[in-house]
């Protein structure tokens, strides 16, 4: 049996979720450029955040589809894909919210 060193493997972990944040802002940014407007989120953070979740709903659609294997995960092209919907979804609760809340 191959003994696997824990330092390698945080390492490799922290790696990943660093390559994941990077990713996910580039994505985001993208998205942001397909589809701006005035009810989507705006900042580096929110960006990063739309990015990353773009990235995961990607990830699960295409492994539901089977366009990815259980641990595959999305490509860039898919983290642009998945962060233009969660872009859509969220200007649409934002633009519903807004309707409900105006007297």
């Amino acid at each position: 049996m191959r003994s696997v060193d824990i330092r390698t493997y945080a390492q490799g972990f922290a790696m990943e979720i660093l390559w994941t944040i990077i990713i996910g802002f580039l994505a985001g940014v993208i998205a942001k450029f397909i589809m701006p407007g005035d009810k989507e989120p705006a900042g580096f953070i929110l960006t990063t955040i739309l990015g990353i979740v773009g990235a995961f709903v990607a990830t699960f659609i295409g492994q539901a589809v089977g366009w990815y294997g259980p641990n595959q995960g999305a490509g860039f092209i898919g983290a642009i894909v998945g962060a233009v919907i969660v872009l859509a979804i969220y200007g649409f609760i934002a633009t519903r919210s807004s309707r409900t809340s105006t007297y």
